[in-house]
């Protein structure tokens, strides 16, 4: 029972944690909402990416999991000579696709 309510207390504990830090780069990454691409941006390609969606048998907040999916396309985007990043569609098993675009300065 003892070893039970450990496991519980550190799996909540952690669930409110932001696993993925911003990396430097990736602070002037925008995340465009869905809908139409802004005029004059260029895509660039495409960033998959990934986090854990559950802890054992514990399924982390979906909104956490989508702030950390967001953070991670926002850090991959400059290597694809992105400024700004577009979920194709909603996360899945903790993967989820985004657009990279290169748009001109707001």
């Amino acid at each position: 029972m003892r070893v039970l309510m450990l496991s519980v207390l550190v799996a909540t504990s952690t669930a409110a944690c932001t696993w993925v830090p911003i990396e430097q780069s990736g602070k002037s990454v925008r995340v465009l909402p869905a809908g139409p691409v802004p005029a004059g941006c260029q895509q660039q390609g495409e960033v998959v990416v990934t986090v854990k969606s559950k802890v054992g048998f514990y399924n982390r907040n979906p909104l956490r999991v989508q702030e950390e999916l967001e953070t991670l396309a926002r850090n991959e985007a400059p290597g694809a000579n992105a400024n700004a990043v577009q979920a194709q569609g909603q996360p899945a098993d903790g993967s989820q696709r985004f657009n990279a675009f290169r748009c001109p300065p707001r």
